[in-house]
């Protein structure tokens, strides 16, 4: 293992560049007219990954500063697979006048690192970034190649970064085996002071979908039968009070599995709801993996208060569990009918197995800096580039240990107000991620 003062001054650097990499502006709304795009981001990674010696890839894929930065750790069997560690630069827009300090300060105040990013997922980036420093730095061998990939466009389902480097560059990530990411690895305290860290094993399959209705225009203040937005209304009510069915999948059981080893507690099939609500903050992301979600989220038609429109969309964020594809469809065929017009970006579920040498190496790791701990498996109610490494036969986790306070409502700082990440958790990741990458 690393000397104790060394890997300490790696956990503290880690903290600093998550910080800094706060403060770099990587809004990404998904509308090239309004995004601020990586470049900034990728231009810091790249220099601190060149000044202790690393050979860049700095890879533009298309678009106005879009860019990812990859580079190669050679380790001591270059026979065995690679081991990929990514995480994405970008991060989802914040509104100053909603927080308690600026969402792109990166302040370090009462133990949190503050900032928009901060569990999403500049905290991984972070820890990774500092360690790939440190390996250089002291000429730490892991016992395998890494590569450490930095990307663009995540949060709009990577067509700028991830997906574009599969499709387009694949050897950069030529012997990858498995990957780890983000999502996964931190606490939840369950019973009698005992955490469990959840693993990411699976995500639901995402589908950005677009509703489209028609209609005959007209002036407003005459009858019309025929009204877009009177049609595409009664469309949008009923797909989102639509409640799909329960489906409990391979990763979820197992995970409900291992709480009920460690509380006690049971999870019936007839109040599985009921059951989940018993995990507190965390149940909001389990609840959402028993079932396929369609939420509405925005709405688009007329140009004009007495002018009937011809066409109204909406968008609709839609979930699908593994397995779920074709009964999602022929559920959404039935609701809609055929007078609604359906396009939509599509990524595909997620899914491996909480099992072999890098399960083991987690948990070690884990252990060996929180003795008593679990690991538990589980699935994540949304997506992350996984969905594109999987292409290459990557095996995919999420893996970004923190250990976290009790009180911590962790699943409701992604994408919220008042994103932060305590400082403590980041050191204790850091020091996890060090024993996992010289021992898986």
């Amino acid at each position: 293992m690393t000397e104790p003062n060394l890997i300490e001054a790696a956990a503290d650097e880690a903290v600093t560049l998550t910080s800094e990499l706060i403060r770099i502006d990587t809004t990404n709304t998904g509308d090239p007219d309004t995004l601020v795009g990586e470049r900034a981001a990728a231009e810091y990674v790249a220099e601190k990954l060149s000044e202790v010696g690393y050979e860049i890839h700095y890879v533009e894929s298309g678009g106005r500063d879009r860019h990812n930065v990859i580079v190669r750790l050679p380790g001591a069997d270059s026979s065995r697979g690679a081991l990929l560690v990514h995480g994405h630069l970008d991060v989802v827009p914040a509104d100053p006048a909603e927080w308690s300090v600026h969402p792109f300060s990166g302040a370090v105040e009462d133990g949190y690192v503050w900032g928009r990013g901060a569990v999403d997922m500049k905290d991984m980036v972070g820890m990774t970034l500092a360690l790939a420093r440190h390996y250089k730095r002291h000429g730490i061998v892991p016992p395998r190649d890494m590569i450490f990939a930095f990307l663009a466009d995540e949060e709009a389902g990577g067509q700028f970064g991830a997906q574009w480097l599969v499709d387009h560059r694949p050897e950069l990530f030529e012997g990858a085996t498995e990957a780890i990411s983000e999502v996964g690895g931190f606490s939840i305290t369950l019973k009698d002071d005992v955490r469990a860290y959840l693993v990411e094993t699976a995500e639901r399959g995402i589908r950005w979908m677009t509703l489209r209705v028609r209609g005959t225009a007209g002036h407003g203040s005459m009858i019309h039968r025929d009204n877009a937005v009177t049609k595409l209304a009664e469309a949008v009510a009923k797909l989102g009070n639509h409640r799909f069915p329960l489906v409990l999948t391979d990763s979820v059981r197992e995970f409900l599995a291992g709480v009920t080893e460690i509380t006690g507690w049971d999870f019936p099939e007839d109040d599985i709801e009921g059951a989940v609500a018993k995990l507190g903050n965390i149940s909001r992301m389990i609840g959402a993996t028993l079932r396929d979600t369609a939420n509405p989220t925005m709405l688009d038609a007329g140009y004009k208060s007495n002018v009937i429109p011809s066409v109204a969309e909406a968008s609709v964020d839609c979930r699908i569990l593994p397995g779920r594809l074709e009964a999602f469809d022929r559920e959404l065929d039935e609701l809609l009918g055929p007078d609604v017009e359906r396009e939509w970006m599509e990524l595909p579920p997620v899914e491996t197995t909480f099992d072999g040498p890098i399960v083991d190496a987690m948990s070690a790791a884990i252990t060996a800096e929180d003795p008593g701990a679990r690991t538990l498996p589980y699935m994540l109610s949304a997506g992350t580039d996984a969905k594109a490494f999987q292409k290459l036969g990557i095996r995919n986790f999420g893996f970004a240990p923190l250990k976290l306070p009790a009180d911590l409502d962790f699943s409701a700082l992604f994408h919220g107000v008042d994103e932060r990440v305590p400082v403590d958790a980041l050191r204790f990741g850091t020091r996890v991620l060090d024993r996992f990458f010289r021992t898986a």
